[in-house]
């Protein structure tokens, strides 16, 4: 079949919409890829004139219909939605061609999404915060598919001595800065920690994190490194307060699929899908995350056989390809189009 994907290509680094892309090659399609994120008009001048970002918004959308109809894909992925207009989602439909949507970010600004979620023919989130809002607006074809891992990018590897001297540290934090996650890293700053991620320059001047995090977009080769070369993965999950978030951070399925040890808080999504000191263990605050990173560190055997079944679970379970397929199969069973 020839799947069309539509997504953004960070230019910095290989994201997961390359990684759900690669996906589909993986269960024997073609893959087609259209990049919604390439607009001719810099976001400093859109942000500023409305009228200029409607207009390069509506150019965009105009080459995805003419793609398609170039193409004539057997079925067409969204990823992420935001720039996809609701008569563009139509359109595609109209030409027989089925289409679903994979919501991914944290729902701060979900208006745009669900303009257009009556035109999908499936509704897929990443996090559970979504369907909770698609069922609340009677949208009934919706179902919770969460971010997943690569095997081939993400595994466990053997590090040469420069790259151990540049990434070992007992305890990680792969991610980008936010304050609740600065607040609870900070706690375990004199412990030795490494924070790598971008934004991280915003820390407080007086801020212990100060000489521990590393302000840097990375690509996924040199997470991986990160993650083998540690002996403790904490994630912190993004919260504001205000924007309800369940979904399971990328980071924590691709942890895991290096081999590593994973300590994360209690996310809503995350106690959903794996079993706390079976595949990775929990924490409920500051004070019991350092309790617990010190528990572990000084209990090898424990610590490896939970990230040695960690990773066998992630493998098994939570692939990309498994996302994808699953995908498909859907569009299949409520389509009458072949694809």
């Amino acid at each position: 079949m020839k799947i069309l994907l539509v997504g953004y290509h960070n230019p910095h680094f290989m994201n997961t919409v390359v990684l759900r892309q690669k996906a589909v090659g993986y269960l024997g399609h073609e893959a087609i890829f259209f990049d919604d994120g390439k607009y001719i008009i810099p976001g400093r001048i859109r942000s500023k004139f409305p009228g200029m970002h409607q207009w390069d918004l509506g150019r965009l959308n105009r080459c995805l219909v003419d793609l398609c109809q170039q193409q004539k894909p057997d079925g067409c992925l969204v990823v992420g939605g935001q720039n996809i207009l609701p008569q563009t989602v139509s359109k595609i439909k109209a030409m027989g061609i089925p289409i679903a949507l994979w919501t991914t970010d944290v729902p701060i600004d979900f208006k745009n999404i669900l303009d257009s979620a009556e035109f999908y023919d499936h509704l897929f989130c990443a996090g559970s915060e979504a369907l909770d809002i698609f069922y609340s607006h009677g949208f009934k074809n919706a179902s919770w598919l969460p971010f997943a891992c690569d095997p081939n990018f993400h595994q466990r590897i053997s590090l040469d001595m420069h790259e151990q001297k540049k990434f070992a540290k007992d305890i990680v934090f792969v991610g980008s800065y936010y304050p609740n996650r600065a607040s609870t890293l900070e706690h375990i700053a004199d412990l030795d920690l490494g924070v790598w991620g971008p934004y991280w320059q915003k820390l407080g001047v007086n801020s212990p994190l100060k000489h521990k995090a590393v302000n840097v977009k990375m690509n996924y080769d040199q997470w991986v490194n990160i993650f083998n070369a540690s002996r403790i993965n904490v994630v912190v999950h993004y919260q504001d307060g205000k924007t309800p978030c369940y979904q399971v951070s990328p980071k924590l399925f691709e942890a895991m699929a290096c081999g590593c040890f994973v300590l994360t808080d209690r996310q809503k999504d995350v106690q959903t899908l794996f079993k706390d000191k079976e595949h990775l263990v929990f924490f409920d605050d500051r004070e019991d995350l350092r309790s617990k990173i010190e528990y572990y560190l000084d209990h090898e055997d424990e610590r490896k056989r939970i990230a040695d079944a960690g990773f066998t679970e992630v493998r098994a379970k939570h692939k990309y390809e498994d996302r994808i397929k699953n995908i498909l199969d859907v569009l299949i069973k409520n389509n009458a189009a072949k694809i």
